[in-house]
Protein backbone atom coordinates (compact mmCIF):
# COMPACT_ATOMS: atom_id res chain seq x y z
CA UNK A 1 0.00 0.00 0.00
CA UNK A 2 0.68 3.64 -0.90
CA UNK A 3 0.67 7.01 1.24
CA UNK A 4 1.66 10.14 -0.92
CA UNK A 5 4.21 12.21 1.63
CA UNK A 6 5.30 15.70 0.99
CA UNK A 7 8.25 17.62 2.39
CA UNK A 8 7.61 21.50 2.87
CA UNK A 9 9.76 24.09 4.36
CA UNK A 10 7.21 26.10 6.90
CA UNK A 11 7.93 29.49 7.81
CA UNK A 12 9.66 30.26 4.16
CA UNK A 13 9.81 32.24 1.67
CA UNK A 14 12.30 29.43 -0.31
CA UNK A 15 13.66 25.91 0.37
CA UNK A 16 15.85 25.25 3.12
CA UNK A 17 14.42 28.03 5.39
CA UNK A 18 11.96 27.78 7.65
CA UNK A 19 11.18 24.20 9.52
CA UNK A 20 10.75 21.31 7.60
CA UNK A 21 7.69 18.99 7.81
CA UNK A 22 6.12 16.16 6.61
CA UNK A 23 2.63 15.65 5.45
CA UNK A 24 0.74 12.17 5.17
CA UNK A 25 -2.50 12.37 3.29
CA UNK A 26 -4.82 9.53 4.24
CA UNK A 27 -8.37 8.23 3.44
CA UNK A 28 -8.41 6.31 7.00
CA UNK A 29 -6.59 5.95 9.95
CA UNK A 30 -3.54 3.53 10.40
CA UNK A 31 -2.30 1.85 13.75
CA UNK A 32 -0.78 4.44 16.16
CA UNK A 33 2.42 2.20 16.16
CA UNK A 34 2.46 2.46 12.75
CA UNK A 35 2.36 6.35 12.14
CA UNK A 36 4.69 6.85 15.01
CA UNK A 37 7.20 4.39 12.92
CA UNK A 38 6.73 6.99 9.62
CA UNK A 39 7.40 9.69 12.05
CA UNK A 40 10.57 8.32 13.32
CA UNK A 41 11.59 6.96 10.10
CA UNK A 42 11.06 10.75 8.35
CA UNK A 43 13.27 11.99 11.46
CA UNK A 44 12.26 15.64 10.67
CA UNK A 45 11.23 17.13 14.09
CA UNK A 46 6.86 16.76 12.90
CA UNK A 47 5.42 14.68 10.70
CA UNK A 48 1.51 15.53 10.09
CA UNK A 49 -1.04 12.87 8.88
CA UNK A 50 -4.33 14.19 8.47
CA UNK A 51 -7.84 12.54 7.43
CA UNK A 52 -10.86 14.00 5.62
CA UNK A 53 -13.97 14.51 8.03
CA UNK A 54 -17.30 15.59 6.97
CA UNK A 55 -16.41 18.73 9.18
CA UNK A 56 -12.89 19.04 7.55
CA UNK A 57 -10.00 17.21 8.53
CA UNK A 58 -8.70 14.97 11.13
CA UNK A 59 -5.10 16.46 11.64
CA UNK A 60 -2.18 14.78 14.07
CA UNK A 61 0.96 15.60 14.76
CA UNK A 62 4.06 12.51 15.53
CA UNK A 63 7.71 14.01 16.70
CA UNK A 64 10.50 10.99 15.99
CA UNK A 65 9.36 10.13 19.62
CA UNK A 66 5.89 10.76 20.44
CA UNK A 67 2.30 12.65 19.71
CA UNK A 68 2.12 15.73 20.51
CA UNK A 69 -1.12 17.91 21.34
CA UNK A 70 -0.48 20.93 19.00
CA UNK A 71 2.41 21.87 16.26
CA UNK A 72 2.23 24.88 14.35
CA UNK A 73 4.64 24.73 11.62
CA UNK A 74 3.36 21.03 10.80
CA UNK A 75 -0.30 22.77 10.80
CA UNK A 76 0.99 25.24 8.50
CA UNK A 77 2.19 22.21 5.89
CA UNK A 78 -0.69 20.36 6.02
CA UNK A 79 -3.03 22.92 5.60
CA UNK A 80 -0.51 24.03 2.09
CA UNK A 81 -0.52 20.65 1.00
CA UNK A 82 -4.53 20.58 1.20
CA UNK A 83 -4.48 23.77 -0.80
CA UNK A 84 -1.79 23.24 -3.37
CA UNK A 85 -1.44 19.78 -4.03
CA UNK A 86 -4.74 18.54 -3.50
CA UNK A 87 -6.66 21.54 -4.68
CA UNK A 88 -9.08 22.57 -1.77
CA UNK A 89 -10.78 25.33 -2.84
CA UNK A 90 -11.99 26.54 0.13
CA UNK A 91 -11.09 30.03 1.86
CA UNK A 92 -10.72 28.14 5.67
CA UNK A 93 -9.38 24.80 6.76
CA UNK A 94 -11.05 23.36 9.78
CA UNK A 95 -8.72 21.01 11.61
CA UNK A 96 -9.70 18.65 14.16
CA UNK A 97 -7.21 17.89 16.78
CA UNK A 98 -5.99 16.85 20.75
CA UNK A 99 -5.72 20.89 21.37
CA UNK A 100 -9.48 21.49 19.81
CA UNK A 101 -10.57 22.91 16.38
CA UNK A 102 -7.94 24.97 14.63
CA UNK A 103 -8.84 27.37 11.25
CA UNK A 104 -5.91 27.96 8.72
CA UNK A 105 -7.27 30.32 6.25
CA UNK A 106 -5.41 32.01 3.20
CA UNK A 107 -4.30 35.71 2.89
CA UNK A 108 -2.74 36.44 0.09
CA UNK A 109 0.49 34.35 -0.43
CA UNK A 110 0.54 33.57 3.68
CA UNK A 111 -1.43 30.90 5.55
CA UNK A 112 -2.68 32.23 9.12
CA UNK A 113 -3.85 29.71 11.73
CA UNK A 114 -6.05 30.68 14.55
CA UNK A 115 -4.78 28.82 17.85
CA UNK A 116 -5.63 29.53 21.26
CA UNK A 117 -3.51 31.21 23.60
CA UNK A 118 -1.32 30.69 26.37
CA UNK A 119 -0.98 31.74 29.78
CA UNK A 120 2.07 32.41 31.48
CA UNK A 121 2.68 32.30 35.00
CA UNK A 122 6.15 33.13 36.56
CA UNK A 123 8.93 30.03 37.16
CA UNK A 124 11.34 30.07 39.84
CA UNK A 125 13.99 27.65 38.52
CA UNK A 126 16.63 30.15 37.60
CA UNK A 127 19.54 28.58 38.91
CA UNK A 128 18.53 25.45 37.13
CA UNK A 129 17.75 26.88 33.75
CA UNK A 130 20.57 29.38 33.45
CA UNK A 131 23.08 26.53 34.18
CA UNK A 132 21.35 23.94 31.52
CA UNK A 133 22.69 27.31 29.07
CA UNK A 134 25.98 28.00 30.60
CA UNK A 135 25.52 30.54 33.03
CA UNK A 136 23.01 32.83 31.20
CA UNK A 137 21.93 36.19 32.35
CA UNK A 138 18.06 35.57 32.59
CA UNK A 139 15.66 38.27 32.91
CA UNK A 140 12.15 36.86 33.46
CA UNK A 141 11.73 32.72 33.64
CA UNK A 142 7.79 31.89 33.03
CA UNK A 143 5.74 28.64 32.11
CA UNK A 144 3.23 27.30 29.89
CA UNK A 145 3.39 23.86 28.13
CA UNK A 146 6.76 25.54 27.58
CA UNK A 147 9.47 27.06 29.79
CA UNK A 148 9.98 30.78 28.43
CA UNK A 149 13.75 32.27 29.25
CA UNK A 150 13.52 35.74 28.49
CA UNK A 151 16.80 37.22 28.03
CA UNK A 152 18.12 41.16 27.66
CA UNK A 153 20.60 40.68 24.39
CA UNK A 154 19.08 39.01 21.73
CA UNK A 155 22.77 39.14 20.03
CA UNK A 156 23.06 36.03 22.30
CA UNK A 157 20.03 33.89 20.79
CA UNK A 158 21.95 31.90 17.48
CA UNK A 159 25.09 31.37 20.16
CA UNK A 160 22.91 29.06 22.46
CA UNK A 161 24.18 25.15 23.14
CA UNK A 162 22.20 24.61 25.78
CA UNK A 163 23.01 21.12 27.74
CA UNK A 164 20.00 18.81 26.46
CA UNK A 165 20.37 16.50 29.39
CA UNK A 166 19.95 19.42 31.70
CA UNK A 167 17.29 20.23 29.64
CA UNK A 168 15.37 16.96 30.02
CA UNK A 169 15.26 17.19 33.67
CA UNK A 170 13.10 20.56 34.02
CA UNK A 171 9.60 20.97 33.89
CA UNK A 172 7.22 21.62 30.77
CA UNK A 173 7.43 19.94 26.93
CA UNK A 174 10.23 21.87 25.86
CA UNK A 175 12.09 25.51 26.60
CA UNK A 176 11.85 28.55 24.09
CA UNK A 177 14.67 31.40 24.73
CA UNK A 178 13.60 34.81 23.82
CA UNK A 179 14.91 38.26 23.19
CA UNK A 180 13.69 41.94 22.23
CA UNK A 181 15.11 42.28 19.02
CA UNK A 182 15.65 45.57 16.67
CA UNK A 183 14.06 44.30 12.83
CA UNK A 184 11.68 42.34 14.03
CA UNK A 185 9.99 42.32 17.47
CA UNK A 186 11.50 39.56 18.98
CA UNK A 187 13.42 36.48 18.19
CA UNK A 188 13.51 33.02 19.51
CA UNK A 189 14.80 29.87 19.78
CA UNK A 190 12.72 26.31 21.10
CA UNK A 191 14.59 23.20 22.64
CA UNK A 192 12.89 20.07 23.22
CA UNK A 193 14.93 16.88 23.86
CA UNK A 194 12.12 15.69 26.08
CA UNK A 195 9.86 15.30 23.20
CA UNK A 196 13.10 14.05 20.58
CA UNK A 197 13.22 17.37 19.08
CA UNK A 198 16.90 19.26 20.62
CA UNK A 199 16.22 22.15 18.61
CA UNK A 200 12.74 22.93 16.28
CA UNK A 201 14.15 25.69 14.07
CA UNK A 202 10.36 27.29 13.91
CA UNK A 203 8.30 26.33 16.29
CA UNK A 204 4.60 27.66 15.91
CA UNK A 205 2.91 26.58 18.86
CA UNK A 206 5.59 28.28 21.23
CA UNK A 207 4.17 31.20 19.92
CA UNK A 208 0.56 31.09 21.49
CA UNK A 209 2.92 31.79 24.67
CA UNK A 210 5.37 34.07 23.05
CA UNK A 211 3.06 36.46 21.10
CA UNK A 212 0.80 36.93 24.26
CA UNK A 213 3.86 37.94 26.22
CA UNK A 214 5.48 40.47 23.73
CA UNK A 215 2.05 41.76 23.12
CA UNK A 216 1.66 42.74 26.04
CA UNK A 217 4.67 43.97 27.42
CA UNK A 218 5.58 46.18 23.71
CA UNK A 219 1.70 47.15 23.39
CA UNK A 220 0.83 46.25 20.41
CA UNK A 221 -1.31 43.72 19.22
CA UNK A 222 0.52 42.79 15.93
CA UNK A 223 4.50 41.53 16.32
CA UNK A 224 6.90 40.32 13.59
CA UNK A 225 9.38 37.42 14.89
CA UNK A 226 12.09 35.38 13.55
CA UNK A 227 12.84 32.12 15.50
CA UNK A 228 15.96 29.71 15.04
CA UNK A 229 20.05 29.78 14.88
CA UNK A 230 22.00 28.66 11.61
CA UNK A 231 18.47 27.85 10.37
CA UNK A 232 15.70 30.60 10.42
CA UNK A 233 11.85 30.81 9.87
CA UNK A 234 10.24 34.24 9.85
CA UNK A 235 6.33 34.63 11.32
CA UNK A 236 3.81 37.41 11.97
CA UNK A 237 1.32 37.50 15.17
CA UNK A 238 -1.84 39.13 15.88
CA UNK A 239 -2.85 38.59 19.49
CA UNK A 240 -6.65 38.93 19.55
CA UNK A 241 -7.86 38.22 22.79
CA UNK A 242 -7.77 34.71 24.20
CA UNK A 243 -6.72 33.35 20.61
CA UNK A 244 -3.14 34.32 18.70
CA UNK A 245 -3.15 34.59 14.71
CA UNK A 246 -0.21 32.77 13.20
CA UNK A 247 0.63 33.84 9.75
CA UNK A 248 3.43 32.61 7.32
CA UNK A 249 4.35 31.41 4.06
CA UNK A 250 5.53 27.91 3.18
CA UNK A 251 7.95 26.41 0.56
CA UNK A 252 7.68 23.17 -1.13
CA UNK A 253 10.51 20.61 -1.30
CA UNK A 254 9.77 17.06 -2.56
CA UNK A 255 6.54 14.94 -2.68
CA UNK A 256 7.74 11.13 -2.57
CA UNK A 257 5.40 8.06 -1.95
CA UNK A 258 6.20 5.92 1.39
CA UNK A 259 5.26 2.13 0.22
CA UNK A 260 4.07 -0.55 2.90
CA UNK A 261 3.25 -3.93 3.36
CA UNK A 262 -0.49 -4.49 3.35
CA UNK A 263 -0.66 -6.19 6.48
CA UNK A 264 0.62 -3.06 8.25
CA UNK A 265 -2.73 -1.06 7.62
CA UNK A 266 -5.24 -0.99 10.06
CA UNK A 267 -8.23 -3.23 9.75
Amino acid sequence: MNIDLYQVDAFASKPFEGNPAAVCPMEAWLDDALLQAIASENNLSETAFFVPTEAGYHLRWFTPSVEVDLCGHATLAAAWVIFNALGDSSETLPFQTRSGQLLVKREGDELAMDFPAKTLEPLAMHAEVAAAFGGIDIEELLISDDIVVVINDATLIESLAPDMQQLKQLPGRGMAVTAKSHDVDFVSRWFGPKVGVEEDPVTGSAHTSLAPYWAKRLGKQTLTARQGGARKGALSCVVEGERVIIKGRVAPYLQGVITLPKSKWKS
